[in-house]
């Protein structure tokens, strides 16, 4: 029998099959946006972070940040492995600086960005009105 613990090559293997862009969450947000009647540019490079969903015409850019990547404060996705804690505190923390500094960048820059967690396109009720919300003032 096999332990669960992951040799080096195959952890590596699934660790590069994690997506960057088009997952699911942020499908759903798309969709969500789109069904409201909001018209968007995707993963503009040349804006800090490049975030997921930009719409230019109300200045406001949307992150779909993964709960366990992004560090979402008290969700139960945010774990932290048992094996090379220090390495990925280390990556953690690191992810949520670099973060922290591109929402700065984008509201010096004139942008208004968000935040939608994975977590929060589970209910698409929910996420629709928080999406409403967002664009209430536009």
């Amino acid at each position: 029998m096999r332990s669960n613990s992951i040799v080096p090559p195959e952890r590596s293997a699934l660790m590069a099959r994690v997506r960057q862009k088009g997952t699911g969450p942020e499908l759903l947000v798309r969709r969500c946006l789109h069904r409201l009647g909001f018209r968007f540019r995707l993963h503009r490079k040349d804006l800090p972070g490049t975030p997921d969903i930009v719409l230019p015409k109300h200045c406001k850019v949307i992150f779909v940040h993964g709960c366990y990547w992004h560090r979402h404060p008290g969700c139960t996705r945010t774990t932290t492995p048992k094996t090379r804690t220090d390495f990925w505190t280390d990556k953690f923390r690191s992810n949520v600086q670099r973060d922290r500094r591109n929402m700065r960048k984008l509201r010096e820059s004139g942008w208004e960005p968000y935040i939608v967690w994975e977590c929060e396109t589970n209910d698409i009720q929910e996420l629709e009105t928080n999406l409403k919300t967002i664009f209430s003032t536009a």
